[in-house]
């Protein structure tokens, strides 16, 4: 644990919330003669936690219990165990992110926005509710997203990993290919969950593909409780967003003419 030290006390302008530590060793396989590589310790501390250790009179041990590190029963045996985050974040569809929640207000139609800035508002609000655990959220480039809009990675060792985010700014009932639609992804992507927000609502048979599978429906009333439960206001009109909607498409086709 000591390498975190020099880290978080250069983090000057604390941009560490957390640091995690797997040990991973090399041995040979006795079954198969062959080199196998395996996790067998992993621990994870946030900065202040870790900086209110002193690392001259802690013992290892009840420190590694406190900080509710996971690791093999016997080292010596060097049995596996599954890290607290070991994924792959590296991905060529990411791209960089930018803010979007601070503009929104009471009479804000998020039925009406620009379809880029709703996918990055949508980040952006995950990105609130999962950096409460450690975890972050990265927005994918539209041409060649794979039907992945956002994708969450979230530490937390039992119900955390690799999450598929789908963002529909709808204005007509979300009907059950969209869903299957999203769980082909997960199951494309390896991730251990998808989620669908929709400024719309979903069809019946939408639910009722998505029970008993990895995944979630949130409707626009559930983004507007997530924008108020992070403190932002915003409004979801269908109708209103149809109209404008329409009156954008009638101008963009007209200049298209021109």
């Amino acid at each position: 644990m000591t390498p975190c030290f020099p880290l978080y006390e250069s983090d000057v302008v604390n941009a560490i919330d957390s640091i995690i530590f797997n040990g991973i060793v090399e041995s040979i396989d006795k079954a198969t003669g062959q080199t196998a590589t395996a996790c067998i310790v992993s621990v994870q501390a946030n900065k202040q936690e870790f900086m209110s250790i002193n690392l001259e009179h802690v013992d290892p041990k009840a420190c590694f219990k406190k900080l509710k590190g996971i690791g093999s029963s016997k080292l010596h045996s060097l049995t596996p165990i599954a890290p607290i985050l070991n994924i792959n974040r590296e991905d060529k569809r990411f791209v960089s992110s930018y803010q979007v929640v601070d503009e929104l207000g009471d009479t804000y139609n998020l039925a009406a926005m620009d379809w880029e800035d709703f996918e990055h508002m949508i980040r952006e609000l995950f990105e609130k509710e999962f950096s409460q655990s450690g975890g972050e959220v990265k927005v994918t480039r539209s041409s060649r997203d794979a039907g992945v809009d956002a994708v969450a990675f979230d530490p937390d060792p039992i119900r955390g990993g690799k999450i598929v985010i789908q963002a529909k700014r709808y204005t007509n009932t979300v009907g059950v290919s969209a869903v299957r639609d999203l769980f082909g992804t997960v199951m494309n992507e390896g991730a251990t969950k998808g989620i669908l927000v929709s400024t719309a609502d979903y069809g019946p048979d939408a639910y009722e593909f998505a029970k008993g599978k990895p995944l979630t429906l949130l409707n626009g009333s559930n983004l507007l409780h997530l924008l108020g439960k992070h403190g932002h206001k915003a409004k979801i009109d269908l109708k209103e967003a149809k109209k404008i909607l329409a009156e954008q498409e009638k101008q963009k086709n007209y200049l298209n003419i021109k």
